[in-house]
């Protein structure tokens, strides 16, 4: 896995061994930044599950003023730490090492720009994340969240916690759910 442009490009990243993290591959990255390239610069970008650090770190790359990466593994945090370092990106970075739902309310901000999301599959996260989310001041009309999720994952509850899904990429497998606020 590398990152695929900007100040970083081509670096090699690691990624944590075993099972627990799926790392984003190139060309589904490569298509995710090129949806949301013009979103990027000047961005507060949020990696929630976020594995190796790679979506953050290639949003770093591409201009994105800061960024969180939450991820409560204890070799995914070591993981994404490193490859901060190595990327140079330690400085536009806070790396909370806990899960998720306790995350959330810690990161202070006034306003997110985008949220990424790639819970484990088949977990059911994906309602409870928007539940949390919901509440979270950060999360205004501007703000872009996009969710990885298996092909065939249900979302027609998003509306029950004032979200629209405004576009979806598919893959083989998997897909990304782009969701906004509703006002």
């Amino acid at each position: 896995m590398r990152v695929i442009a900007g100040r970083a490009r081509s670096l090699k990243l690691k990624t944590p061994s075993g099972r627990d993290t799926r790392p984003t591959t190139d060309r589904i990255k490569e298509t995710l930044f090129n949806m949301i390239q013009g979103d990027i610069p000047d961005s507060i970008f949020v990696d929630l599950f976020a594995g190796s650090g790679g979506i953050g770190i290639e949003a770093l790359s591409r201009g994105a003023k800061y960024a969180y990466f939450v991820d409560n593994g204890r070799e995914a945090a070591a993981c994404i730490q490193e490859n901060l370092s190595f990327t140079k990106f330690t400085e536009k970075a806070t790396l909370l090492k806990q899960d998720v739902f306790t995350a959330l309310p810690i990161i202070h901000e006034k306003e997110v720009d985008i949220i990424f999301m790639d819970p484990p599959y088949m977990s059911g996260l994906e309602r409870d994340l928007l539940e949390a989310l919901s509440r979270q001041t950060y999360v205004t009309g501007n703000t872009l969240l996009i969710m990885e999720a298996k092909i065939d994952t249900d979302f027609e509850f998003t509306e029950e916690f004032g979200f629209t899904v405004v576009r979806e990429k598919k893959y083989k497998t998997n897909k990304h759910v782009f969701l906004e606020r509703t006002l």
